[in-house]
């Protein structure tokens, strides 16, 4: 669902194993393919967050830099 300008949310159930689905409009908008490796961001504060590997140098560039601070 398109909330605004470019940011979007989806609602997906956890599995028993702990496991969910990525939304298939999710996985168009950002080409996310079968076999493609994402990095997965945990903030206990702020939740979690999901990155294609080819975003994964850019920001952990950004999270270090702002860790320096």
């Amino acid at each position: 669902m398109n909330i605004n300008d470019g940011k979007y949310a989806w609602m997906v159930k956890v599995g028993e194993k702990g496991q969910f689905v990525i939304p298939k409009e999710a996985r168009d908008l950002f080409e996310l393919r079968p076999g493609d490796e994402i990095i997965v961001l945990g903030d206990e504060k702020r939740g979690l967050a999901i990155l294609p590997k080819e975003m994964q140098q850019e920001y952990i560039k950004q999270i270090f830099s702002e860790m320096a601070e």
